[in-house]
């Protein structure tokens, strides 16, 4: 290879710089374009969102209002049934006097089982107070003897006590 001269230096870098430049241009064209494409897709998306939102928003709304008329309709039809349900028992006379004999034997029932709960609870309680009592006349006895040891412990002591006394000033005097 032969050398270049200034003039040929110089013309052949303008030539990579301008290779440079296209290339540069070509990339940024090419990442614009593709940049441009992303956000198209974007703004469809977007606008497809906004639209799905703006109907799902008008049928929450629909539903909502319908709750609001079919939860009191229910209600009311919930206490019609339960109305019907009380008074079917007494639409004639047999069955009314069949509700009216099942009503007393439960009543019977109750009071009996009252009864029965209060007799138990009455029991236990006499036989825990016949059990104290029982405990505490144990400890009277037990505390009684112990007083009466003491009493004898403390009189013969005195009366120890007061014979050497006596001993001593009888042998003072």
């Amino acid at each position: 290879m032969a050398q270049q001269t200034p003039t040929q230096r110089k013309a052949t870098a303008k030539k990579a710089a301008a290779t440079r430049k296209r290339n540069v241009a070509a990339r940024s064209a090419k990442t614009t374009k593709s940049s441009a494409k992303a956000t198209q897709a974007s703004a469809k998306t977007t606008a497809a969102n906004a639209t799905s939102a703006g109907s799902l928003t008008l049928d929450t709304v629909a539903l909502q209002a319908e709750r609001a008329v079919l939860i009191p309709v229910g209600a009311a039809l919930a206490a019609r049934d339960a109305v019907v349900e009380a008074t079917k028992p007494f639409t004639s006379r047999s069955s009314a006097e069949k509700e009216l004999k099942k009503f007393e034997r439960r009543g019977n029932t109750a009071r009996n089982n009252v009864r029965r709960e209060v007799k138990r609870t009455r029991t236990r309680v006499e036989r825990e107070l016949r059990q104290r009592r029982k405990d505490v006349r144990t400890r009277v006895v037990d505390v009684r003897g112990d007083l009466q040891k003491q009493v004898t412990e403390v009189q013969s002591n005195a009366t120890g006590l007061a014979k050497k006394v006596q001993e001593q000033v009888a042998a003072i005097a």
